[in-house]
């Protein structure tokens, strides 16, 4: 629907935006100046101390100076509550008074239609209700109780029960004057294309209403009560009111508990999401029996940026956790992502809090893998690398599946994280054919032989710590590739490798990752060896406490956060250009007193000031981490982030 913006400027008139947006924020006394129309807030779309959120009431505009975030009065809710742009403007014209447009005729004649079906199926769900508290809803409330439901779960999700006649509801409904044409399209009666009399969809099942998301049933998901029943699970036709590829079941109730959650939690069946929900976790929402579409991948990212997908851990879900992905990829964008928990020993998530209780649920959604993870275990679990046509075919797969992603800074970024973990992959393989074929030969750690062969220099613990986080964190890289680039490594064997972490990111979509690690010679394969130890640990070694990046860099332990390590990243590169400036001011002071005419001379004054400006900022960006770190350290700890 369009909206005239008369109509949008007398809603923003009305309502002020400090208004809207101060239900969801607490404004800082100290930088917020009312009678300014300037407000600040700690931000509510990202986790944050100090308050870098503005709302201008002047201009009608909120934006976040830490993530981005920014917006109008419609934005705001359509960002917190999940609604969409018609219905944002809706909610808004009522709390501000303004009387909403009269639609179009057509439009008007749709809506009505649509309204008509969703009186129809809300007459059926009170119907089924009432036989499920009735004489023949007995065995359905049995069903429930053993599933542990409680009275005030029913209650909420609208339990009934369809009695096994074929003519139970269409009787009611035909009762109440309802065309039968009405129930049909409603998806409540069947017609048989052979002439014989229509009859009831739902029959023998327990039904749970399906409900949009201003919450009007709209549909039903029967379950049958007998053991040889077919099929297990029963929805609800396509209708005008109901599209499976859309709709997300217990959306209307999860949008707000997700937003203060700061997460989601999606499941397969409906069934499941009530049990959670019934045990407190009211985030929850369920697809509706088939695999995710796009709509609904973007639907889940208005409820929580990084919904995690909770799938049993047998075969059958692994496999729709895989067809999930293929859907998730084309929309992949800045900031959004999923996560993926596969529940142990075929349990499902009802299972489990019976089992374990809530915070063994939690647990479990806290060892949720990112999604680079299970697409990444995905291809491996099924590759063979023994040869390099295998290793070209499983590269070629990972960049057909980025390749779908539309958003190129995300597509980027996979394809960078992808080229790195494929190369120690492949490295590491080729290290252990080698080693293998040197069985019985008496051999040294391949750890000691690197620090052996790398000849230590002033610099060597940096220079190696900024190629270590180079590994650990591609895209840092990538944004100061041309400063890194450029970085002059005391150490050749350094040199050698930022060269080919060069090549890799220059010539991301050309650079076959196999060739390049199998050209490796044998002191630079020694030194790779311990950046790989770097950026994934110790793997023989693992009774060692310690990765090599992690043994120089402790904090990294602590997880900080990714503007601390790149600020930290970016001190590291400023000492190391810090170092060589010094040596080319040594070189030019130890000039000859013969030689040393003005040309020299002023080059030495230049670099003697830029020395000195460059040592003040270390030496105060070196201050700076320092105290970030010591917060960082004292702070309590959270959970690893998701790569």
């Amino acid at each position: 629907m369009r909206f005239e913006p008369r109509l949008l400027d007398e809603i923003r008139a009305r309502l002020t935006l400090s208004e809207i947006v101060g239900r969801r924020v607490t404004w800082d006394r100290r930088k917020t100046q009312p009678g300014k129309g300037d407000y600040w807030a700690c931000c509510p779309f990202h986790q944050e101390k100090s308050p870098s959120f503005h709302v201008d009431d002047r201009r009608n505009r909120y934006k976040c100076f830490g993530c981005g975030a920014s917006g109008d009065h419609f934005t705001f809710l359509c960002e917190t509550e999940g609604l969409s742009f018609p219905e944002s403007v809706e909610r808004l014209a009522e709390q501000a008074g303004v009387a909403m447009p009269a639609p179009d005729p057509q439009a008007a004649r749709r809506e009505k239609k649509r309204a008509g079906l969703a009186d129809i199926c809300e007459m059926a769900a009170r119907f089924f209700q009432a036989e499920f508290a009735g004489p023949r809803g007995e065995g359905a409330r049995s069903y429930t109780s053993k599933r542990g439901l409680s009275a005030a779960t029913l209650t909420e999700f609208r339990f009934g029960f369809a009695p096994e006649s074929r003519n139970a509801l269409k009787s009611f409904l035909a009762a109440r004057d309802v065309p039968e044409a009405a129930m049909i399209e409603a998806g409540l009666v069947i017609k048989p294309d052979d002439g014989r009399p229509s009859y009831d969809r739902f029959r023998g099942r327990l039904m749970i209403p399906i409900q949009d998301d201003r919450g009007r049933v709209v549909a039903f998901g029967g379950r049958t009560l007998s053991p040889e029943g077919q099929p297990k699970y029963l929805n609800s036709p396509e209708t005008p009111l109901f599209h499976k590829g859309i709709m997300l079941f217990n959306a209307h109730r999860a949008r707000e508990p997700a937003f203060k959650a700061g997460e989601a939690v999606v499941v397969e069946g409906y069934l499941d999401a009530i049990a959670l929900w019934q045990a407190g976790i009211h985030h929850v929402v369920a697809s509706l029996g088939t695999a995710f579409t796009e709509d609904q991948v973007l639907r889940l990212w208005k409820i929580a940026p990084e919904p995690v997908i909770c799938f049993d851990g047998d075969a059958a879900g692994v496999s729709a956790a895989h067809r999930a992905i293929d859907r998730i990829f084309p929309v992949l964008k800045s900031g959004y992502s999923f996560q993926f928990s596969f529940l142990p020993d075929g349990m499902d998530p009802d299972d489990l809090i019976n089992e374990r209780g809530l915070q063994g649920f939690h647990d479990e959604i806290g060892r949720a893998q990112a999604l680079f993870e299970v697409v990444w275990d995905r291809e491996i679990s099924v590759s063979r690398l023994d040869t390099p046509e295998r290793k070209a075919a499983l590269e070629k797969r990972f960049d057909d599946l980025i390749g779908t992603i539309r958003d190129e800074r995300v597509r980027r970024r996979y394809q960078l994280d992808l080229k790195f973990k494929l190369s120690n992959l492949f490295f590491e393989q080729a290290r252990q054919t080698r080693r293998d074929g040197k069985k019985g030969a008496e051999t040294t750690s391949p750890l000691g032989i690197a620090r052996e062969r790398v000849a230590a220099s002033a610099d060597f613990g940096t220079e190696r710590l900024v190629l270590g986080l180079c590994m650990r964190y591609p895209h840092l890289f990538d944004r100061n590739f041309e400063r890194f680039s450029r970085l002059p490594f005391a150490n050749e064997l350094h040199g050698q490798l930022r060269d080919i972490l060069c090549r890799i990111v220059d010539d991301l979509e050309a650079t076959p990752i196999a060739d390049l690690t199998s050209a490796f010679d044998e002191p630079l394969r020694n030194i790779m060896y311990e950046m790989m130890l770097e950026t994934i640990g110790l793997q023989e070694q693992k009774k060692a406490e310690f990765s090599a990046l992690n043994h120089r860099f402790p904090l990294l332990k602590s997880n900080p956060p990714e503007d601390f390590v790149e600020a930290a990243f970016l001190h590291f590169l400023d000492v190391l250009e810090l170092s060589a400036l010094e040596e080319e001011l040594s070189s030019e002071l130890a000039t000859p007193d013969e030689q040393l005419d003005e040309l020299v001379w002023n080059r030495i004054q230049a670099l003697t000031k830029d020395l000195s400006r460059r040592r003040e900022e270390c030496a105060r960006d070196e201050a700076d981490l320092a105290e970030r770190a010591k917060k960082i350290r004292s702070a309590p700890p959270v959970a690893a982030a998701a790569h």
